[in-house]
């Protein structure tokens, strides 16, 4: 048996559910999955979902510069 491929940009993502390998439609759902259509990734974290946080030696966010000129943050009190 094949596995799906799962889809990065479904045209429509709000119209299936994505909670198991069945891709139901979300108003007749045969799994079980519950009550509510599991959401696609990209309507919870948007179009560079696939991208986002997946390489672990670049961090996600990139780190500040230290400068040397920046005030101490707690001055010490004559």
């Amino acid at each position: 048996m094949a596995k799906k491929i799962f889809p990065i940009r479904p045209a429509h993502p709000e119209r299936v559910c994505w909670g198991c390998d069945k891709y139901c439609p979300s108003d007749s759902m045969m799994c079980g999955n519950g009550s509510e259509r599991t959401q696609h990734p990209v309507e919870l974290f948007g179009d560079d979902w696939a991208v986002m946080g997946l390489d672990p030696f670049i961090p996600a966010t990139p780190e500040e510069p230290e400068t040397s000129d920046v005030p101490p943050v707690c001055p010490t009190v004559p």
